[in-house]
């Protein structure tokens, strides 16, 4: 959502007042404790005002990353010091700013890593800004183990002014949705490849693993269609039916500009760890700006209709919407 699209809410003037009041009038960070925490739905412009504040800070010395490929670098630099201190250090240098595009905890082992990761910012008295689709107090929902994130929950209403911008409208959804002029991900097309009389989808007429192309990621292969040294087709059940993770995805979104996810069915119809890992992807390759086209066999509001228990599906809807809609998949 480009700030030349729309007029700001009042939520988002709200939000980008208080973002203004980390920086002096030259736009250089000011020497302060507590940072800000903005939470609200999927589209609603957290990111965009996150950017253009990011933007304006006049300093060498301010850093931005999505969560996910934060966290994949904060583990391989945890492992490789066997400290998180040290790997904070590392990842961050001497920043004064840095800030933190989707934050969430979904997983108890993750949440342990998350609350020394934030004890270590804290020490060091870097302004924090995060955005996330969670408020503080509803971060690690799963009632098995949110009480023993409360600690760490605390620790964040203490260190940030938490902030709503959660304005009526997603403005995702009101996205243009033809894909001429635009670039990365809203370049990319949502595409319906409704089954002939076989009951295959188009996108698997025809195929066999032997006509796949093994595509190593760590210690392991990936089976896609295709991969050129710019884009990569592979469907959905052999990137999210396997137990990849954030890690392969983030390596592979470096690797390949354009993607492909053909073959992708209403998301109710899979395991909720299949379906994460679509929500997983979509979010890198969102966040990497590479260009997506989604082959699916239902249109996108079937796409996600009825999932139970899994996070961030709304998000991964409000995301599917930049993409150029087709009911059908057009020849060629």
């Amino acid at each position: 959502m480009g700030t030349g699209e729309i007029q700001l809410d009042a939520d988002q003037v709200r939000a980008v007042s208080r973002l203004g009041e980390l920086v002096d009038r030259r736009g250089r960070p000011v020497r302060r404790h507590r940072g800000i925490y903005l939470h609200g739905g999927p589209g609603r412009g957290k990111t965009m005002v996150m950017d253009r504040f990011f933007a304006g800070v006049a300093s060498d010395r301010k850093r931005r990353f999505h969560f996910h490929q934060f966290f994949v670098r904060l583990h391989a630099a945890a492992h490789a010091s066997g400290s998180i201190d040290k790997a904070v250090a590392a990842l961050l240098g001497d920043a004064r700013l840095v800030c933190f595009d989707e934050f969430h905890v979904h997983d108890i082992g993750d949440a342990m890593l998350i609350a020394r990761m934030l004890d270590a910012l804290f020490k060091r008295q870097v302004t924090l800004v995060v955005t996330s689709n969670y408020a503080p107090a509803e971060l690690l929902p799963n009632p098995l183990f949110h009480e023993h994130f409360l600690p760490t929950i605390a620790r964040i209403t203490a260190n940030l002014d938490v902030i709503s911008l959660d304005g009526p409208v997603d403005y995702r959804t009101r996205a243009d949705r033809t894909s001429r002029g635009r670039t990365g991900f809203a370049a990319g097309r949502y595409l319906v490849d409704p089954p002939d009389q076989s009951g295959q989808p188009p996108a698997l007429r025809g195929g066999s693993n032997r006509d796949a192309v093994r595509i190593r990621i760590g210690p392991r292969h990936l089976l896609a269609r295709s991969a050129t040294d710019t884009a990569l087709t592979i469907e959905f059940a052999a990137l999210c039916g396997t137990p990849t993770a954030a890690a392969d995805y983030v390596e592979l979104a470096q690797r390949f500009p354009r993607w492909t996810i053909a073959d992708v069915p209403p998301l109710r119809a899979v395991p909720p760890d299949w379906a994460m890992r679509f929500v997983n992807v979509v979010d890198v390759l969102y966040d990497a700006d590479r260009e997506l086209t989604v082959r699916a066999r239902a249109p996108l509001a079937d796409l996600v209709d009825g999932v139970r228990g899994v996070p961030d599906i709304a998000r991964l809807a409000s995301r599917l919407c930049e993409l150029s809609q087709f009911a059908t998949a057009p020849v060629g």
